[in-house]
Formats: C-alpha cells, structure tokens, sequence
C-alpha cells in the first residue's frame, strides 16, 4: 500500500504504543503501505493458482451463498484495538477471506496475538475450514506495524555489504515476526525500481535499488525466505511506482506514470518475472495509470494490465489483491461497492478494504453480489477468483 496513509496512522499511533513498545526495549517504527502499444491479449481465468483444482475446503466454494462466495474475496479491516462483534460475525458466517492489521490495532506483539487468536476461533466456526488470511505491512525500516523485524529498509539492504545474504535475512525475520503473532501474509517485499533518488519510492527508502537486475535479486531472496518461514510474500506494486515523482500518492489522488513500453517491460517489470519464477504468492497492483497499456484506467481497474500484461504475458497464475480500496487515486469510480466490482472485473481476486471500516467491506460485498447476480461479473471468472484465493489459504498457517 501507499505510505501516506501509513504515516498519518504512525502519527496517530505512536504516541498510543510507545510505552508499550519501549517496554520491551523495542522500538517499532509503525507505517502503512504506503507505453507505446497497448497489448490486446484476452486472459482466460486458471481454475486455481497452479491451472489445478483447487484444494478441498469444507464446504466446496461451489456450495456458499452469494454472500459467503462473495466474501471470499474481501479482506477487512476494523478501528482499535478489539475486532468489532460485527467482523467476528462476518468471518463466522464464512463471509470474510481475511484482515488486515494497522497501526492503530496494534498495542503489543501479545495483544495482537491474542487478537489473532481470537479471529482464528471465529474462523473454526464458519463453513469455511480454509485458514483466514491475516496480514499486515512489513516492509522493513520506516514501513512497519509490528515491533522489531526487519529493521532494515529496502534501501539499507540494497546498500549493505552482502544485500543478497542480507535480503534472505530480511525476509527470514519478517516471516518469524508475523508468524510468531499467529499472522501468515505479508504485504512486502516492494518491487518497484526507483528512477530518481528522493522520489516518492526512494523517499522512505522502500526500494532496493534503481538497478532492476537488483531488485530482482533481492526481492526474490526475501520472498524465497520469507515463504519458508511459513509467511507469504506480496510483491507490489506491478507494474512499478519507481518512476512516481515525490508527492504522486495513490493514497491522496490520480497518478499517471509515463512510462514507454520497452521502458516499463524492460526495468519495471523485470522484477515481477523474477517473483513469479520464484513461487511469490500474491502481487498487489498499482492504482496509477499506466498510458503505455491502458490510458483510460488505473492498473488494478485494468483488464489490459491485469490479464493481458501479469496474467498472459508474464504468466501469473497466484492470487491479485488490490491495493486500498478508499484510495484518492479512485475518487472517479463510485462507492466501495462500485469499486470492488470495477476491481473484479478487471480481474482482481482479493478486494483490500482498509478504511478500519467493517462496513467498507460490507458494501464491497452487496456490490460483488449484486453484479453477480445482474450477470455484470462472469460466473466462471468469479469462480476461478474464489480458486485461487481458496487455495492460497489452504497452504498456510
């Protein structure tokens, strides 16, 4: 995600958290995540991540209501410190695929774990067995919401004496933080290349490197060990925000990244290739414009970018989630409701709901319901999202 919102939310939190990170001689550094031709490839929907079946859940996703079918692709998020009755209901009833945690829910590694506990519970109870999907962003350096690991940036690694050995070590730490507090999805490492230095990557030195061979080096190495750790790794934000200059947040309004086709296949996207050979589990797309491939929407708007560019042409085939869906960059698509359905028509499985609203995720729902039932989402495309997502739970923890 975007690092204003995360920032505005360190701002407000830290003052809350403090104590009870410095006692545990820790301090945590809380944030938020923050063409010439286009291409015209039709991207056909695989029946799960790896074009197979996907993995039994209890009851098949065949089997669920509207609702439960439609919540299998919405992550929620809530306010303060203690989920609201009306989340703990939704993910009962089966009608949630996850959380995400910000700042504000955080006050210690035991509260929070003790928050994760409690949603795992509620989970047990739903006709949905799959395990939630429970994530946060842990990026490293200024871009953290849990105490401790990685204390390193992107930018740190980039420039540390051994960065391949020091990317692994990254990635290993993040993976035992999250899933030392019962969370099993990171949303890092980011992948976008920085163009100049300062900009709105390299300022809050989220970026590796400007060189891509680099990133993609180091990238792949946090989200190998990561994995292993038992956590999954979100590479973001495709096709690459590096060329975003200072002040061109999503978070806060339309961005429009001018990048030449050859230019963007060939340093932008480089690293994706590099995370999808590596087994990286979800990519977060972007919500800038990308005139090179599709000048009328934003990337995770876009059939074009979703299907043809990371779909057919890199041959993705793991799980797309959004990035926040209240986003500024989106203030032209409507409501939640019309926005999670823009999202899943262009392809999109899990729809990002992180306004620390239950009732944002609630209308993204009513939204992919009704346009499921006007015949304005394809059945067999939804079913394949609901796949994909299905079986991306049944590998982790």
């Amino acid at each position: 995600m975007s690092i204003h919102g995360a920032v505005h939310n360190c701002r407000r939190g830290v003052r809350r958290l403090r104590v009870a990170v410095l006692a545990t001689g820790t301090l945590a550094l809380l944030a938020a995540c923050l063409p010439e031709t286009n291409t015209t490839a039709v991207w056909q929907p695989a029946s799960s991540a790896a074009g197979k079946p996907a993995p039994a859940a209890t009851p098949q996703p065949a089997a669920l209501t509207p609702q439960q079918q439609a919540g299998q692709r919405i992550i929620y998020s809530y306010p303060g410190l203690t989920p609201p009755e009306s989340l703990l209901r939704h993910i009962r009833n089966g009608e949630a695929a996850g959380v995400i945690f910000f700042g504000e829910n955080i006050s210690s590694t035991s509260q929070i774990a003790s928050v994760v506990q409690q949603l795992r519970q509620a989970q047990q109870q739903s006709p949905v067995r799959a395990p939630l999907l429970l994530m946060t962003d842990q990026e490293g350096g200024q871009v953290r919401r849990l105490p401790g690991e990685p204390a390193q940036s992107a930018k740190q690694v980039g420039q540390s004496a051994n960065p391949p050995a020091q990317a692994s070590q990254t990635g290993t730490a993040a993976g035992r933080n999250l899933s030392g507090v019962g969370m099993n999805v990171n949303l890092a490492p980011v992948l976008d290349v920085f163009y100049t230095p300062g900009n709105f990557i390299d300022q809050y030195q989220r970026s590796y490197s400007n060189d891509a061979g680099t990133v993609s080096t180091l990238g792949r190495n946090f989200i190998t060990a990561q994995q292993q750790a038992g956590v999954a790794a979100t590479a973001k934000h495709f096709p690459g925000l590096g060329s975003a200059a200072r002040g061109e947040n999503t978070d806060t309004r339309p961005v429009t990244v001018n990048v030449g086709l050859s230019t963007l296949r060939n340093k932008d996207e480089v690293p994706y290739s590099s995370a999808i050979a590596g087994g990286v589990k979800l990519i977060m797309l972007s919500w800038a414009v990308y005139p090179a491939l599709d000048s009328a929407r934003p990337a995770g708007l876009s059939p074009t970018v979703v299907g043809s560019e990371l779909r057919n042409r890199l041959g993705y085939r793991g799980v797309t989630v959004t990035d926040a869906l209240e986003a500024g960059a989106l203030n032209a698509y409507g409501a939640p409701r019309q926005r999670a359905v823009l999202s899943a028509q262009a392809g999109m499985d899990l729809i990002m709901c992180s306004a620390r609203d239950v009732g944002q995720g609630e209308d993204a729902t009513t939204g992919l319901v009704n346009a499921l039932a006007a015949g304005q989402l394809d059945r067999a495309a939804f079913q394949a999202s609901v796949d994909r997502v299905t079986a991306l739970r049944n590998t982790l923890h």
